[in-house]
């Protein structure tokens, strides 16, 4: 195990109210992070390659033996996400046996676009694994800073906003991405992790209060407009309620049921700040008294 914590940070503009915080504090330095696609730092993680990252939620039902879910934090939506969009050139209903090109960059993205059309649509399309700025010839999945773009190029007929969809079916929040933490390492660096997550919520709590500042910032990467951007940030959540997790527990039995993931998703093992308060309020603890 490494000195510093090796920690996986998404680099799409989703994560700016967190990440542009934390590089002003330079956290850099007391944090080995590294920046990468979700679907990247899914395999540095499940290596062994970081300690812990926010990552697909679908990493965490691939491997459940392997982590825990870090409390309290997620990249989730409680109906339109604004990034996470089915592009298709035809009304969705025409996609039955048509070719849908899947995201080369999130599993959680791709496994939904399935459930939202096989599960609650009865629309059975054929897959195939894309590239990166390749166009499929029906449809295609995007997410993050190209999703963004494709959006804003207004070259789709139809464009279906999947974290709408799965609350127009559900009821419920969707998470797309969750901060796991391998096993080992929270069972040795508990109080690191548990500072870690303290400055990853203070980061969140600044992010906001500077949301306009942020989105101008962040707003040239795509390029949109800064006012745009601030509106779609402030669509991006990252707590980890109870309803959210609801909406995880949904998403994780679906998954079983379709035998994408094993039965041992369930029930989600988290770690930090809430389950410490939780179960020291149990035995008459009160929060003042829980550790970190």
């Amino acid at each position: 195990m490494t000195e510093q914590l090796r920690v996986g940070m998404v680099n799409f503009i989703n994560t700016a109210p967190i990440y542009t915080v934390w590089k002003q504090r330079g956290n850099n330095h007391r944090w080995q992070v590294v920046e990468a696609v979700p679907s990247l730092l899914n395999r540095m993680l499940d290596d062994g390659k970081l300690d812990i990252g926010i990552v697909s939620s679908h990493e965490y039902a691939l491997h459940p033996d392997n982590y825990y879910v870090l409390d309290d934090l997620s990249i989730s939506s409680s109906g339109a996400v604004g990034s996470v969009y089915l592009f298709a050139d035809c009304p969705l209903s025409n996609l039955h046996g048509r070719e849908v090109q899947l995201s080369p960059q999130s599993q959680t993205s791709n496994s939904l676009v399935k459930i939202i059309l096989e599960n609650f649509l009865d629309i059975r399309p054929d897959y195939r694994n894309g590239t990166e700025g390749e166009k499929s010839p029906a449809a295609k999945v995007a997410i993050g800073d190209e999703a963004l773009r494709l959006y804003g190029a207004r070259c789709y007929s139809t464009v279906l906003d999947m974290g709408q969809a799965w609350l127009d079916f559900t009821d419920l929040p969707f998470v797309f991405a969750v901060w796991a933490v391998r096993r080992q390492v929270w069972e040795q660096r508990k109080e690191e992790i548990l500072e870690l997550q303290r400055e990853l919520l203070s980061c969140v709590d600044e992010g906001h209060c500077n949301l306009s500042a942020i989105a101008a910032q962040a707003a040239p990467r795509i390029p949109m407009d800064a006012e745009n951007c601030r509106r779609y940030l402030a669509g991006i959540e990252y707590d980890l309620t109870s309803a959210k997790k609801e909406g995880l527990h949904h998403f994780y039995k679906l998954l079983i049921d379709r035998g994408e993931v094993p039965a041992q998703a369930l029930p989600v093992r988290y770690c930090g700040s809430s389950v410490l308060q939780e179960t020291f309020q149990d035995i008459g603890i009160t929060n003042d008294a829980v550790p970190g």
